[in-house]
């Protein structure tokens, strides 16, 4: 990694897949902010369209919506993919389980589809919009969890794998990618705890200071991207710049 800035100096245009979450909001207004036009994805599309804003629908469990998501963006295609998308608490309450007692087919069928093949559906849409001859980033929010060198804790099975496939997408992606895109970077980000709602659940077990708030992870994170090279390519970081280990 290296302290430059003359990425997102450069970015003119980003997508945010998962622009209605906390972090995917506080990435959107942030870049926003800097005068970059975000196209910004959602389940339900609303939002109001500005000069630097245009929300657009889409739906990790139907690839249509992702594809027409990305003709649309053939217009003013981004040089900035960020990958906002994830669950960790299914709904009905359905937590990560704690023992393999708990492991249900049906269950980690549904978080491997969010976790992990609708962000390869994502980028296999989204990579052709990457310029060739420019710099650019395709990231998606990862997990530390999914670090297989780093579990000393177990349990959470369906969340730990579903990230740990995550990231070896990731990095097929980004050997693949490398061939015909020279200076495209792929790359899995890790935000910490945040709050927002996937860790509502958990926030009472959080020691004090532990939980981030959205604009200052978001903040983090496009530091993080900001300083990313070629050499790191597949690779997974947190928010404060450190490799998590595969």
């Amino acid at each position: 990694m290296t302290d430059s800035d003359d990425f997102l100096s450069s970015v003119r245009s980003a997508a945010i897949f998962g622009a209605s979450g906390g972090i995917g909001q506080a990435l959107t207004d942030l870049l926003v902010e800097r005068g970059i036009h975000v196209w910004a994805g959602s389940r339900s599309g609303n939002g109001q369209q500005s000069a630097h804003l245009t929300p657009f629908a889409f739906d990790l469990t139907d690839e249509q919506s992702v594809q027409d998501a990305a003709e649309a963006m053939g217009e003013n295609p981004p040089q900035l993919v960020i990958i906002a998308t994830g669950v960790l608490t299914l709904a009905g309450g359905i937590g990560p389980e704690r023992s393999y007692r708990k492991l249900d087919p049906a269950v980690m069928a549904e978080v491997f589809h969010l976790n992990t093949i609708g962000p390869a559906i994502i980028a296999k849409h989204m990579v052709p919009l990457l310029p060739r001859k420019e710099r650019s980033v395709l990231a998606a929010l990862s997990a530390r969890v999914g670090s297989i060198t780093d579990n000393g804790l177990g349990g959470w099975h369906s969340y730990r794998a579903s990230k740990a496939a995550l990231n070896m997408l990731l990095k097929n992606l980004a050997i693949e990618l490398a061939r015909t895109h020279k200076q495209a970077i792929i790359a899995g980000l890790h935000p910490g705890t945040v709050d927002s709602d996937l860790s509502k659940p958990f926030q009472s077990n959080l020691a004090d200071g532990q939980l981030t708030e959205p604009k200052e992870s978001a903040t983090n994170l496009l530091t993080v991207l900001n300083g990313l090279s070629a050499d790191d390519r597949g690779s997974v970081f947190a928010y404060d710049g450190q490799l998590i280990a595969p």
